[in-house]
Order: structure tokens, then sequence, then C-alpha cells
């Protein structure tokens, strides 16, 4: 009998029972008759293998279904796999393969090899000859998993290309040409734009599409040939985390370029002298600032250019109100970081730059005007989608991750997939060990770097994962001073990402990373390691989504492997802003004012810094809800006047 239960179980499942034990049920038959494939299979010559892969196609297009060669195809990938990469899917894999074929977004523990079980899915698809597009959070992984994995599908005779944002057009052009198609989701959002500005400037209002593309807009022929199938890796964090943010296309702005440079670099310097509560009020939960009628008359008395003289007055407020938010709400090294000059934005979810990527409605003017790099001209919108309007123009929309199942409900309402959680193929070993609290922060880092020493003595290796580049700083600073050595990976030293991550799991070796090592990573241990409890995951404070803490602690125990984790938090950590400034800050004074006098719970303190993520978590989730009844209401409005909703957009 399978681990999945009886084939007669199975059968009767498959055809009454709810969406999810129908799709579990049916791909634990089709794992039965894949399996039973493979001895016919194995004989097979790599000619022949490339023969069957041809006779597929062929069945295909000559009208059979998906469903009825999958099994077949899912038994010539496996050998595919096996001879080139000296990988072969055990049961599980085929199980999960199947199941994302029945608009199943599968879970599955990290270090079960999700990159391994995609290309079941991937080959599947890309035998009806219109394209799969592979997507994943950053350049890095979507290179790294397209050269790993080509090797399968060119045996099997398909053709693999790769979209980049540092390709010119052409290149991009030629990869969509091919049979897959790998990338980030969000550089296949902006190629679709792109498109749509080259085949419809002509009808924009703006023109916006003659200033990006020349004459009528238009190039030879689109980049991308059609949405048939996307098949997405990490997918909550491109469903979910990157939904909060639209895809935008700017175009030049008609505003005096010197005039507006001015006032941004203006407001930038006066902002420090406007005071909280006396010159305006903040707003935690809608993250705005609005001057008083004090700050109102202290901006008409600031000195003033001709330039920005000239600007109207209630502009003017609006400028120094985006500068006061800026001076409070971003910091260097933890939202954006400053390369070569321009401000790049950094991805909390993942720990990358967001290259390419800016802050709308004036903000990144107003920081690029604080920390007095040059001011670029205020943009206007030439194209715009959103990650949700994108995604569902797929025909066939496929996911797998570690991390969905406290947000399946959300993935269902929008996307229509059912969330599915795999089984492992071996049970896990990681030991979860109780959070440590400590009521100030500089405690808290103390302690991580005494437990970081205690285990690098041990020579058992060490991951301490940051929320911020600041404070991946920090804590490399402290393990100097405490003559620890050490490797920092951070969105500054991207370049070297390969090789830090290669080197993470070997004996005594510490490594401080943002989330960039997080989803995607797979750092590899020795058995000697493993004797000693394998790597030792140290998280130092929650994020803002249980989902991106769970991404850090998968790092360890992986593919059944030893391993442990725990978290080191603080009073001071950002997260419990989530209940409002003013209702941390009492917070804040009131367990400190209890650990004084030796009466705090920290049992009482870890549940509330819970709490308050899930509140962080229920907001953000209302804010994708409410971006997604905009767009849908912006569309229609759109399409009834008889524009293209994606070119005719305002800010």
């Amino acid at each position: 009998m399978s681990r999945f239960g009886p084939a007669w179980w199975n059968a009767i499942r498959a055809r009454i029972g709810g969406r999810a034990a129908r799709a579990f049920a049916q791909s634990a038959l089709n794992v039965r008759r894949v399996n039973a494939l493979e001895d016919e299979i194995k004989k097979f010559t790599d000619a022949e293998l490339r023969k069957a892969s041809l006779d597929l196609r062929w069945r295909i297009k000559g009208g059979e279904t998906l469903e009825k060669v999958m099994p077949r195809a899912f038994a010539i990938v496996r050998e595919a796999a096996q001879r080139t990469v000296g990988l072969r899917h055990h049961d599980v894999q085929l199980l999960g393969g199947t199941a994302m074929t029945r608009r199943a977004l599968i879970e599955m523990e990290p270090g079960e090899g999700k990159t391994l079980v995609a290309t079941l899915p991937v080959y599947l698809y890309a035998l009806a000859g219109q394209g799969v597009h592979v997507m994943t959070v950053n350049d890095y992984l979507a290179q790294r998993d397209a050269e790993l994995m080509s090797p399968v599908y060119n045996l099997l005779g398909m053709r693999v290309g790769v979209t980049n944002p540092d390709f010119d057009k052409n290149t991009r052009r030629a990869a969509y040409q091919c049979d897959i198609t790998y990338g980030t989701a969000t550089q296949f959002g902006f190629d679709f734009l792109q498109d749509r500005l080259a085949m419809g400037g002509e009808a924009t209002a703006s023109g916006a599409a003659d200033l990006l593309f020349g004459e009528k807009g238009k190039t030879e022929t689109p980049m991308q040939r059609g949405h048939y199938c996307a098949i997405i890796d990490e997918a909550d964090s491109v469903l979910i985390d990157d939904a909060r943010t639209p895809l935008i296309i700017s175009a030049p702005s008609s505003e005096p370029e010197q005039q507006v440079v001015d006032t941004y670099e203006w407001a930038a310097r006066h902002a420090g002298e406007f005071q909280d509560r006396e010159d305006f009020t903040r707003d935690p939960e809608k993250k705005t600032i609005e001057l008083k009628r004090e700050g109102r008359w202290k901006v008409r008395a600031l000195p003033m250019s001709n330039l920005v003289r000239q600007m109207p007055l209630e502009e003017l407020y609006e400028y120094i109100e985006r500068a006061i938010k800026v001076l409070l709400e971003f910091q260097c090294d933890q939202q954006y970081v400053v390369m070569d000059g321009e401000i790049q934005l950094v991805d909390e979810g993942t720990g990358r730059i967001m290259h390419g990527r800016k802050l709308r409605g004036g903000l990144h003017q107003a920081i690029e005007a604080k920390e007095r790099v040059a001011v670029t001209v205020g943009t206007s919108q030439a194209a715009r989608t959103t990650i949700q309007n994108y995604f569902l123009r797929y025909k066939n929309l496929l996911g797998m991750t570690g991390t969905i199942w406290s947000s399946r409900w959300e993935v269902r309402r929008i996307y229509n997939l059912t969330a599915l959680k795999i089984p492992t193929h071996y049970p896990s070993k990681r030991k979860r060990l109780p959070d440590q609290m400590f009521t100030q922060a500089e405690a808290r880092w103390q302690a991580v770097v005494n437990e970081a020493r205690k285990l690098h003595e041990q020579q058992r290796p060490v991951l301490i994962g940051t929320r911020s580049i600041d404070a991946s700083e920090h804590v490399s600073k402290l393990l100097k001073e405490n003559g620890v050595p050490h490797t920092i990976l951070n969105a500054k030293e991207h370049a070297k990402e390969a090789e830090i991550v290669s080197k993470a799991g070997e004996l005594g070796a510490v490594t401080i990373a943002t989330n960039m090592a997080g989803r995607g990573t797979d750092i590899k241990v020795s058995k000697e390691v493993d004797a000693m409890g394998g790597l030792h995951v140290i998280g130092t404070e929650r994020h803002d989504s249980e989902r991106v803490d769970n991404q850090l602690i998968g790092r360890s125990g992986r593919h059944g492997a030893p391993g442990s984790s725990q978290f080191f938090l603080s009073l001071d950590d950002q997260l419990l802003e989530g209940y409002g400034t003013a209702k941390a800050r009492r917070i804040r004074e009131s367990y400190r004012s209890a650990a004084s006098n030796g009466g705090v719970q920290k049992d009482r303190l870890v549940k509330l810094l819970r709490k308050a993520q899930r509140r962080i978590e229920r907001k953000h989730s209302r804010g994708r809800t409410q971006m997604m009844k905009f767009e849908k209401r912006r569309t229609e409005m759109q399409e009834n006047m008889g524009l293209d909703p994606f070119l005719n957009t305002a800010e």
C-alpha cells in the first residue's frame, strides 16, 4: 500500500471529497501510474527518451489532453533528471507536481526539493508549445534554477531562456520564444507593460509610449507571446507580499525640472525643524503626516530661493510633509541603501535590492534629497498593473512554497487556488527552541553574540538572521569586538552570495544574513555537522509576516537532517509598532517598569509580539483586498470609456 493510502480509497476521495481532498487523492493515483512506467522508461536510450518526448508533443497537437499524457510525461522527466543532474523524483515530489496541475498551491517543507518538483508541471505544460513562464522572487534564483535544470529539458528537446532587467529587449524577446522562460515575477510584469505600450502607444492620451519607444511607440514584435502558463516558486512572496506594490512604468514629467529638484532639496534641509505634535500630526495606522496650523506658518517663514517661492503654497506644504515622513519612517540600510550615487530600495521580505523600483508620490525623490544624491525628475505613469491583475491573465496558474498555509483563504479568494500541504519525504528532525525575550535591545544583541560564540567554539555552524542591513552590520561589529570570525550577507554583498551560502554550513562557520539567506537558499552541511546537531539558526527579530520567520527557520534541518532554531526578541523591536505608536510606547514603559521590580512575565511578552504580528498581517491583507477592489473598479471605468486600463492611468 502507498504511504498516501490505498488506491481504492483514493479513487473514492477523488470523486466525492472536498476540493483539497480530491486534489490529494487524484495526485496519489497519478503517483502510482508514474511508478508503473518507470521500468519501461529506464530502458530507453537518450535518443529514445528524446523521441518519446517528441511523441508526447504530437499527441497533444493531435487533441489529447495534458491529463491523459501526464503519467508518461512525469516518468520521462524523472528519468531525464536522474541521467542529467543525478536527482530522482521521489513519490512525495511526484505528488506535489501533480497537485500543482489541480489548481493547488502546494506547501512543501523547506528542503524538500521544490526546484526539482517544478520540472514536472513545467515540462508537462511546455509540451503544449505555448510557452511556460517559471517565476521566482529574484534574479539570482531565476538564473540558478535555469542553469540547474536546463540539462533536463535540453535532453527532452526543449529550449530554456532567462529574462533579466540587464538584458536588452531583443535578448528578452528571444528568451520568451523558448519553450520555458525563467525570470522574476516583476520582470514578467514589466515586460508585459512594455509590450502593451509598444502596441498601443498611439491610443494613449498622453502619448507616453511615443516618449519611451519613439515614433508611434511601436516595436517590431511583442516580447511576450501570450499568457498560457505561469509556475511560481516562493508563491506566497510573489502572490501575497508583492501584491501590495503595483507595477508602474514611468514617463517623463511635464513639470519644470530645476524647480522641482530645488523644492525637494529645500524641504529636505528644513524637515528636521518641525516637531511632532507641535507642528504636525502623525497617523501611524495610515502612515500619514499632516501639518497643523503652526506647522504651516513655519513653512511660510522658511527661507526660500526664487524658484521655490514660485511654487503654490499648498504644494510647499506637501513637499515638507513628504520630507518629514521620509525623515521619520525611512532609514538608510533598512528600507533602502545608497549605491553608486542612487537610492536602491530593499525588499524586507527577501532582503534584496529591488532594481528599477521606486516609491510613488514623490517619496523616492524626497529620499534622494535627504541623502543628498541627484534628485530624479518627477515622473508620471505611462503604464500600470498589479501583481493580482497580471497573474489572473494566465490560463494556467500554478505555485509552490514552503509557507502558505496561514494565507490559504486569501489565495483561494483572489486566485482561486487551493492551498495543499504535501507530506515530507523524511520525518523532520528540526528543533524549535523557546523564544528568548529581553526588555532592552542591547541585552538581546549581547545574548545573540554570546550564543554565536559558544556554538562557534563547539565548531557548530550558525546562521544569524536580521531584519535589516543596519542590524546585520551592528551584529557584525559586536562579533568582531568579541573575536568571533564571521561572514556577512546582505544587499551590499549580493555579488558574493553564492560563495557565502556555499560555506555557511561548514564547521565553525558563523554567517550573518538578512532575508537574502531565507527563500530558496540551500545551505549544505556535512555528516560531521549533522552529528553535532546540524545548522543552528538564530532569529534576531520577528518580521511583519510569520511566513518570513518560517522561511528563516527552514534553512536548518533540511532533507530530514537535524537542525535547530531560536529567536531572540526585544521590547524595542519594530513589530511592537503594530499596536500603534502610542500604545507601543505605553507597553514598553509598563513592562520595563515591571522588569525593574522583578515582575515581568517573558512568556506574556512573546505572546504580545505574536499578537502584534497577526495585527500587521491582517492589516496588510485588508490593504491587498482594497487594492484589488480599487483596480477592478478602475479597470471597469477605463474600459467603459474605451480606454486601455493598463496605459491610460493616473497616479
